[in-house]
């Protein structure tokens, strides 16, 4: 029986597939091929970039007018400035793979002759040189992984490649495609051979085009969650399907894990007579998240680069960029952290959304001392004014020293208070967060069996007036979208000089401009 993949690149007997040339425009790729263009292939990771070249190598090879190699330079990695060994790696995984994937037999044994006769980058512009010479067909070069090579390295090969290509295509492969995260055109690479970081787009200006391979549209995702029912018989509800790629918004790895987790992680989806529900799919992220799944754990790790939290601080925050280097912010689109929308940046699927401050808030929640649950009315619903006078306490007691916890300084109360809330909806509810560049503003949405309450999150900063008049109109419109007549206002007075939190944290009852009832805690 075939699965959801969320491992690797994709086996067609083992795993449901989107056919991966369709992924792309397979005519201009064509086209670019038999003009002899040299180009890039970027994407996120976990995308399916690998899956696409491996299917273009065979496509190629089938078809018989080329010979296509692919090749991951991901083991050189491992010797990061060491031109010598790097290039030496590099030539060991062309030689072998055209051994194995061609049954080019004497490629090998070149490969090694090379290796002890030359040094550095030319191993690997001579290796190409020579077996380019002798083969039958041009030659099309798939080069996977380029951008886990570093330094003096990556440079050695980008001028290699370079150097070979007037040779091209009787001395030197006819099409080198690079495939990696980034567009090298973004890449400012330090190498210690150089006065100054080098990008790629100097090193390698032979690049005709940049291609990027983008998420699964929404039919795609449904023709590929549909291939289990056609398999199995086990249906999504419509809803399911629109709930899968509401969440994902067609990241392949998240769609792929969201169904392998309900449809066979699961022990309800277990059962294929059963079909896939909306709050099987909830369930199914909730799972992943808290198990935080390798694919999220990278995307969390990213928060602790600085250029990173350059752009992710301000975003929770609500706040403008300001001096943010584009250069920053393209990475994290590269990154699949991001996408534009509308001219703007936004976090690129709700899941991740939900990632990023919780990973965030996790110092802090771990720091947190005991609670008892005094918000739990006997039978175990919430009661939400004894959770505001156990919040009140907490704040007056702890805040002070957990806000030191938190990774990123601008937000750290917003991280605290969730750190909190997390305790109150261990087991029982779920956390709901909003935000985005310029709004100055955190929403948060936390359900808790029938209880749904909508709180906003402001800062008042130095400089700046009270935000209490733009907080309430605000939340106003928040709580109207979640069909509420009231909800909590906290406003975080981080201008200096103020008295300790434990003697300016207060509460008041209030009326919102449109009537609602709200809870107004200063801290």
């Amino acid at each position: 029986m075939r699965f959801f993949n969320t491992e690797g690149p994709v086996k067609r007997d083992n795993h449901y597939y989107l056919p991966p040339l369709r992924r792309w425009d397979l005519q201009e790729i064509l086209d670019l091929i038999d003009r002899e263009k040299y180009f890039l292939l970027h994407a996120p990771r976990q995308t399916g970039k690998t899956t696409c070249l491996l299917a273009l190598a065979e496509y190629l090879n089938r078809e018989g007018r080329y010979r296509a190699l692919y090749a991951n330079l991901e083991p050189a990695q491992a010797y990061r400035e060491n031109v010598d060994q790097g290039m030496a790696v590099v030539v060991e995984q062309l030689s072998r793979g055209a051994r194995d994937q061609l049954g080019d037999v004497e490629a090998t044994a070149l490969g090694r002759e090379i290796i002890a006769a030359s040094s550095g980058g030319t191993r690997v512009e001579e290796f190409l040189t020579r077996w380019c010479e002798r083969s039958p067909q041009p030659l099309v070069l798939l080069l996977d992984e380029v951008d886990a090579l570093m330094g003096d390295t990556l440079i050695s090969l980008l001028r290699r490649l370079r150097a070979g290509y007037p040779k091209r295509p009787t001395q030197f492969p006819q099409t080198v495609v690079l495939c990696g995260v980034r567009d090298l055109r973004d890449y400012r690479i330090h190498a210690r051979s150089e006065a100054s970081p080098i990008t790629g787009g100097s090193a390698f200006n032979i690049k005709a085009k940049s291609l990027r391979l983008g998420d699964f549209l929404q039919p795609e995702v449904e023709t590929l969650l549909l291939e289990h029912t056609r398999e199995t018989g086990q249906a999504f509800e419509p809803a399911a399907l629109e709930r899968v790629w509401t969440l994902t918004r067609g990241q392949p790895w998240l769609v792929n894990a969201l169904a392998y987790e309900a449809c066979f992680e699961m022990r309800e989806g277990r059962d294929r007579s059963q079909a896939i529900t909306v709050e099987r799919i909830e369930q199914a992220k909730e799972n992943l998240i808290q198990r935080r799944e390798t694919h999220l754990d990278q995307l969390a790790h990213k928060l602790q680069e600085a250029r990173v939290r350059r752009v992710i601080e301000p975003m929770l925050a609500g706040t403008e960029m300001g001096q943010v280097p584009e250069d920053d912010r393209q990475y994290l689109v590269d990154l699949g952290l991001l996408r534009r929308e509308s001219g703007g940046l936004v976090v690129a699927n709700p899941i991740y959304r939900e990632v990023l401050p919780r990973a965030l808030a996790s110092g802090p929640q771990d720091t947190l001392p005991q609670i008892a649950p005094t918000w739990l009315n006997p039978d175990g619903s919430l009661n939400l004014e004894q959770l505001l006078a156990a919040f009140l306490r907490f704040w007056r007691q702890h805040g002070q020293p957990l806000l030191g916890s938190a990774p990123y300084h601008e937000i750290a109360p917003h991280l605290v208070l969730m750190a909190f809330l997390h305790r109150v909806i261990n087991g029982g509810g779920t956390l709901e967060r909003e935000y985005a560049i310029g709004w100055g503003r955190m929403d948060l949405c936390l359900r808790h069996g029938a209880v749904t309450l909508g709180i906003e999150l402001k800062v008042w900063r130095e400089g700046e007036p009270d935000p209490l008049a733009e907080g309430l109109e605000q939340l106003d419109g928040y709580l109207a979208g979640l069909g509420l007549d009231g909800g909590w206002l906290v406003i975080f007075d981080r201008r200096p000089g103020q008295p300790p939190i434990r003697e300016r944290t207060s509460s008041v009852e209030m009326a919102s401009p449109q009537g609602r009832w709200i809870s107004l805690i200063r801290a």
